[in-house]
């Protein structure tokens, strides 16, 4: 980079994007960027300035250089509008997160954003910044200082009463909240969250993330139709404007499709028009777990789980799902192999279900606890027996009924005594 600085003029930004390495480009845009010229024109130029550099640097995936240019470029928002400030930090700190694998510099660049904005008394910027740095805490998994970030936060927006942050604050939260598996918290900012979306115009895209967290939620409470409503708008909103995050709503719209016992609707759904643009492993995997649900069968479920992991078991959603579905497959295939046996042999059950033993034997002895079947396992032996369902007997229920209607007869004699002994 040199130390002589160019003229401030759209040759100079026309110079760099007709440089033929990046290299160049980037030396000529900073040597624009350290003309000391403030007037209105000057300044213009360096702001496009600005924005070309980022971009070549996110190019170069040299993340540590746009930290330093935030830096660098303090004195020069001092001559700026604040607005224009917050738009140009912003729009850096955007940039570093399209660099793979730079969590942690953008939470000390937030950090130091945040820092720098309370010494410069910038309150709108820092507020976003902090926003920002709790959903990336969030993301790090550092979820009780995220918490702690967004408490204060949010007492501080609600008192200026700025609608749309406060929709993105308590979005947050609630993202938060169902992180920690605090689910009535997490329904509460949510419901915080439509209320300050309802006074205001929200923009789709945040539309849609306020509807795929509904669908989350509801789908943890397992109201699975209501879920599958939101997730759809959520759809069809993403999907509108284009965001990779249609093909998660679709996703999650296939999994409710699944636990609500129609999983042959799944395959209708990936052939539609809409769905057909997102063909690819996330529907590949819902249809594979669909498959399997229709054939009842343990085994293709598991080789779906096997195929498909990073999209179904490094799902949280997804995954937390699967496991319920997973264990009720599970017990109705062993229900139906033990039904004809009144004395089986664990071993042959596990060969019958093409599972382990241990894995087999455990979940006999989890279904017994849970009173699905009447039996015993016979460690010794190695055997399962299964006990006549007990049949309750008829005269126990009829002598309480009897008695009950004899004790509300003593009672009404005993009140007309009284009368008349008045």
């Amino acid at each position: 980079m040199s130390s002589s600085y160019l003229p401030a003029t759209t040759d100079s930004i026309a110079q760099a994007l007709e440089a033929k390495a990046p290299a160049e480009a980037i030396s000529i845009l900073y040597r624009v960027i350290e003309n000391p010229s403030s007037s209105s024109e000057a300044l213009r130029i360096k702001e496009q300035a600005i924005t070309n550099l980022s971009d070549l640097l996110r190019q170069e995936n040299r993340a540590e250089d746009l930290r330093n240019l935030l830096t660098q470029l303090r004195p020069f928002f001092n001559l700026i509008p604040k607005a224009k400030t917050a738009k140009i930090v912003r729009g850096i700190i955007d940039t570093v997160a399209k660099i793979p694998d730079t969590s942690d510099l953008q939470i000390s660049l937030c950090k130091e954003m945040v820092q720098w904005t309370r010494a410069e008394k910038r309150t709108f910027l820092r507020q976003r910044v902090e926003a920002r740095l709790a959903s990336l805490l969030m993301e790090n998994k550092e979820y009780s200082e995220a918490l702690n970030l967004l408490s204060g936060l949010i007492k501080e927006v609600r008192r200026l009463d700025d609608k749309l942050l406060l929709v993105d604050i308590d979005l947050l939260e609630s993202k938060l909240h169902f992180s920690l598996r605090n689910l009535p918290k997490a329904k509460a900012s949510l419901t915080a969250a439509r209320t300050a979306a309802n006074a205001i115009y929200v923009p789709p895209a945040q539309q849609g993330t306020i509807d795929l967290q509904s669908g989350i939620l509801h789908a943890e409470e397992k109201d699975y139709k209501t879920a599958y409503s939101y997730f759809f708008e959520a759809f069809e909103a993403f999907n509108a404007l284009e965001d990779p995050r249609a093909v998660f709503s679709l996703k999650y719209m296939l999994l409710c499709k699944i636990m609500v016992n129609q999983a042959d609707d799944v395959a209708g759904i990936i052939s539609s028009k809409a769905g057909l643009q997102y063909v690819g492993p996330e529907l590949d995997a819902m249809k594979a777990v669909a498959d399997a649900y229709s054939k009842r069968s343990l085994k293709l479920f598991e080789s779906a789980l096997r195929d498909f992991k990073a999209q179904l078991e490094e799902d949280p959603i997804v995954h937390r799902h699967l496991s319920s579905l997973y264990d009720t497959l599970l017990e109705q295939n062993l229900c139906r192999l033990i039904e004809p046996f009144s004395r089986v042999e664990i071993a042959h059950i596990a060969d019958l279900i093409e599972l382990p033993v241990d894995h087999v034997e455990k979940k006999l002895s989890q279904m017994i606890l849970d009173k699905k079947f009447a039996g015993t396992l016979d460690q010794g032996a190695g055997c399962l027996v299964i006990f006549d369902d007990p049949k309750t007997d008829a005269i126990y229920p009829a002598t309480l009924e009897t008695i009950s209607n004899i004790g509300k007869v003593v009672d009404s004699l005993y009140v007309r005594s009284a009368k008349i002994m008045a």
